[in-house]
C-alpha cells in the first residue's frame, strides 16, 4: 500500500490569509455600521427621501438652494409627501434632516463596495488568495451588488405606490445585509485558522438549526419594523406592554379575513406577537449552543453568543416599553447585527471541534 502524505501545519498556512482576514473583518464591521444607519433611515421615514438612484453623481448631496429645491420638489410628488408630511406642515429645513440619513445610508453602500471590490481585485492580481477561496470572495462580490439592487428596488415601492417602503422589500434588503454579513465573518474566521495552518470548518446540522432559527427571527423582526407594529403592544411607557399585548398573552384584532397566510406575513399583531415569542425559541437553542461550545472549548464564542442574545432580549422589552424610542430601537438593531456575528462565531468553533 502507499502511504498518502498528510500536508504539515505549515504547509497549509497561508501567509497572505492573515491580511485577507483582517481586511473582511473592517468590511464586516461597515456593514454593522450601515445596519445602524438604516435604523435610523428606518425610523426617521428617511427612506424615500432621495426619489433618484444616481450611483455617481448621487454621492454628493445638493450643494446650494436651487438643487436642495429641486430636490424637495421630486420628494414633495411622492405618496409619503403627498398624504402625510405635506398636510404636516414640512418645511425644506425637515426635509434635509430627512435626506441627510438618507444620503448617508447610501454614501455608507458606496463606500463599502469600494472597500470590498479594490482590495479584493489587488489581492487577486497580486496572487494572494488561497485556493478556493476565490469563488466565495465573488459570490460575496455579488451579494453586496445585490444588495444596491435591492435597495433601490425597496425604496421605488415607497415612492410609486405607498405612503412607506414594502415591508418585504424592507426584509428582504434587510436580510440580504445580514447574510452578507455572516458569510463574511465565516471566511474571515476561515482565513484566520487557515493562516494558522488549519483547515476550513465545515456546518453543522445543529449549527444550520440554530442559524435557521435565527434567520427567522431576524426576518419576522424586519416586517415588524416595516410594518410599524412595534407599538401595537401599547407602547409609550406602558409597563402592560410586555409579556402581555394589550392586556392579553395573544393579542386581539388579529385579521384573518385574507386567510392564515396573508395573516402571518401582513398582520402587525401576529407579526409582533411571532417576533416577541419565536424569540424564545431562538435563545433555547444558542442556550444549548453555548454549552456545546464550552464542551468543546470555545468558551469566549459561548460568552459572546451568551452576552449578546441577553442584551437583545433586553433591548427588545424596552423597545416596546419605550413605545419605540429610537435610540432604544436602533441599538435593538445594532445589538442583532452583533448577534449574527456571534452565532456565526459560534457556529464555526462548533465546525472546527475541540
Amino acid at each position: 500500500m502507499v502511504a498518502l502524505a498528510v500536508p504539515s501545519r505549515a504547509a497549509l498556512a497561508q501567509p497572505a490569509a492573515l491580511a485577507l482576514a483582517r481586511w473582511l473583518a473592517f468590511v464586516a464591521a461597515m456593514i454593522v455600521a450601515i445596519v445602524v444607519v438604516g435604523g435610523i433611515t428606518r425610523l426617521t421615514e428617511s427612506g424615500v427621501s432621495i426619489t433618484e438612484w444616481n450611483v455617481v453623481s448621487g454621492t454628493l448631496p445638493p450643494l446650494g438652494d436651487a438643487q436642495w429645491q429641486a430636490e424637495f420638489d421630486k420628494y414633495r410628488q411622492t405618496p409619503q409627501y403627498i398624504l402625510v408630511n405635506g398636510p404636516a406642515g414640512m418645511t425644506l429645513a425637515t426635509y434635509k434632516f430627512i435626506f441627510f440619513w438618507e444620503w448617508v445610508h447610501r454614501l455608507l453602500a458606496r463606500t463599502i463596495g469600494l472597500a470590498f471590490a479594490a482590495p479584493l481585485a489587488w489581492f487577486w492580481v497580486r496572487g494572494q488568495i488561497p485556493a478556493g477561496y476565490k469563488p466565495r470572495l465573488l459570490a460575496l462580490l455579488a451579494l453586496g451588488a445585490l444588495q444596491g439592487v435591492v435597495g433601490w428596488w425597496m425604496v421605488k415601492s415607497g415612492i410609486v405606490h405607498d405612503v412607506k417602503v414594502s415591508h418585504f422589500r424592507l426584509a428582504a434588503h434587510l436580510l440580504v445585509a445580514l447574510v452578507t454579513l455572516a458569510g463574511i465573518v465565516w471566511t474571515m474566521l476561515d482565513l484566520r485558522w487557515l493562516a494558522r495552518g488549519a483547515r476550513p470548518a465545515r456546518l453543522t446540522s445543529f449549527s444550520a438549526l440554530a442559524l435557521g432559527m435565527l434567520l427567522v427571527q431576524l426576518f419576522y423582526g424586519a416586517l415588524l419594523a416595516g410594518l410599524r407594529a412595534g407599538t401595537v403592544a401599547g407602547g409609550g411607557f406602558n409597563f402592560s406592554a410586555w409579556p402581555l399585548m394589550q392586556g392579553a398573552f395573544f393579542p386581539a384584532g388579529i385579521d384573518w379575513s385574507m386567510g392564515a397566510v396573508h395573516a402571518f406575513l401582513t398582520d402587525p399583531f401576529l407579526v409582533h406577537f411571532i417576533h416577541r415569542w419565536w424569540a424564545w425559541a431562538v435563545v433555547a437553542v444558542l442556550v444549548v449552543m453555548g454549552r456545546k461550545l464550552r464542551k468543546a472549548g470555545a468558551r469566549p464564542a459561548s460568552v459572546a453568543v451568551h452576552s449578546a442574545f441577553g442584551l437583545q432580549v433586553l433591548l427588545g422589552i424596552a423597545t416596546v416599553y419605550s413605545g419605540v424610542a429610537i435610540w432604544i430601537a436602533v441599538l435593538h438593531q445594532l445589538v442583532g447585527a452583533l448577534l449574527v456575528i456571534a452565532t456565526v462565531w459560534g457556529t464555526h468553533a462548533l465546525g472546527r471541534g475541540r
